[in-house]
C-alpha cells in the first residue's frame, strides 16, 4: 500500500458513495459426557490441539475503485468470492458513527469481520483524530489499529526512536479499549539507517512493547531482499497478521513487481506460512495487490484461488 505521503486519499463524498477454538469445543462431547471421565483441563488441551482456522481476508485497497464507486457492492462481491475477513483503509476516518454502524451491519450480514484498519499516523497520536480511529474501530469490531505510513519526515534513528515511543505510548492508550496498535512496513522499513546498523523494523520492534503488532507486508520484505521466514520467527507471537503481496524482479510493464498475483513471485509461502502459524502468532490473513493485468475484483478472486490451491482448499 503506497504510503502517507504519496496517497490520494479519497474524499469522504467519493467514500461513502460507492472462530477456531470455538468449533474445535463444538465438536467434542458436551461437558456433562465429559465429567465423568475428563477433566476441563484436558478439554482446553484438546480444543488446543485441534486444527486451527486462520480466515483469509482482503485489504480493501486491493479493490479501492470498485469499493469508492459502490461500497455495499463491493463488500457484497468480496463475501461471494469466498474472504472472510476485510481490512478498510484511511478513507474510512470519514465515516461518521452512524454509517459506520450501518457499514458493520452489512458485515454481519454478509458474514464479514473487520479485524483491523489502517491508517494514517494521527490515528496513533494523541488528538481527535485517535478518539475517532478508536470509536469506529470498536463498531467495526476490529481488534488492531495499524499505522500504515510514519508521520512526515521521519527518517533518522532519533526520528524513529521518537515515533516508536509514540507507538508504545499509543499502545497503552488503546489497551482499555480492547484494541492494539500496531505497525505495517513498507520497503522503506527494511533499510538500514543512516549511521547504524539497526533498519528501521529493528527499532520499531525493540521499542515497542510485546503485544504491539508487526503487521508483515510481505512483498515490500521480498523487495528489499530480506528473509520474511527470518523476520517472523525473530519476533514470536507479533506477527498477528500479514499481507500476502507477492513481489517478482521487473518492471510494470512486464507486469512484475507487486503486479504479479499472489503465488507468482518469489515468495517461499509454505515456509512463509509455517513461520507464521508456529511462531508468528498469526491470527488472520490478508490478500493486497496494488494492481494486475487483471480487473480489481478478478484479481481478488484469482488471488483467492491460488491461496485455496496452496491450502488445500476446494
Amino acid at each position: 500500500m503506497p504510503t502517507e505521503e504519496s496517497r490520494s486519499p479519497l474524499t469522504r463524498r467519493a467514500f461513502c458513495a460507492s472462530a477456531a477454538a470455538a468449533a474445535a469445543l463444538a465438536a467434542l462431547p458436551t461437558r456433562r459426557a465429559f465429567a465423568s471421565s475428563t477433566s476441563i483441563t484436558e478439554l482446553h488441551r484438546a480444543a488446543a490441539l485441534a486444527p486451527k482456522n486462520y480466515p483469509i481476508g482482503l485489504e480493501l485497497y486491493s479493490v479501492r475503485r470498485e469499493l469508492a464507486r459502490d461500497l455495499p457492492a463491493t463488500l457484497r462481491a468480496v463475501s461471494q468470492m469466498g474472504y472472510q475477513v476485510v481490512e478498510f483503509y484511511a478513507p474510512y476516518l470519514g465515516w461518521t458513527i452512524p454509517y459506520a454502524k450501518d457499514v458493520r451491519t452489512q458485515l454481519d450480514d454478509l458474514g464479514l469481520r473487520c479485524y483491523s484498519t489502517h491508517n494514517p499516523s494521527a490515528s496513533l497520536m494523541p488528538g481527535d483524530t485517535r478518539g475517532k480511529a478508536i470509536e469506529i474501530n470498536q463498531v467495526l469490531g476490529a481488534r488492531h489499529i495499524i499505522m500504515a505510513s510514519p508521520p512526515p519526515n521521519t527518517s533518522s534513528l532519533e526520528d524513529w526512536k521518537r515515533v516508536s515511543g509514540q507507538l508504545a505510548d499509543a499502545s497503552a492508550q488503546l489497551a482499555p479499549h480492547g484494541l492494539l496498535a500496531g505497525f505495517h512496513n513498507h520497503l522503506i522499513e527494511w533499510k538500514t539507517l543512516e549511521g547504524s546498523d539497526q533498519r528501521v523494523m529493528d527499532v520499531i520492534a525493540t521499542n515497542t512493547p510485546p503485544e504491539f503488532v508487526l503487521q508483515l507486508d510481505v512483498g515490500t520484505c521480498l523487495e528489499a531482499g530480506q528473509d520474511p521466514v527470518a523476520w517472523i520467527n525473530a519476533h514470536p507471537g507479533r506477527i498477528r497478521s500479514l499481507h500476502l503481496k507477492d513481489w517478482a524482479p521487473g518492471t510494470d510493464a512486464e507486469e512484475k513487481g507487486y503486479r504479479v498475483l499472489f503465488g507468482e513471485g518469489t515468495g517461499k509461502w509454505k515456509d512463509i506460512l509455517a513461520a507464521a502459524e508456529s511462531t508468528g502468532g498469526v491470527e488472520f490473513y490478508l490478500m493486497e495487490q496494488e494492481g494486475s493485468r487483471y480487473s480489481e475484483l478478478e484479481t481478488a478472486q484469482r488471488c483467492l484461488a491460488s491461496w485455496r490451491d496452496l491450502r488445500g482448499k476446494a
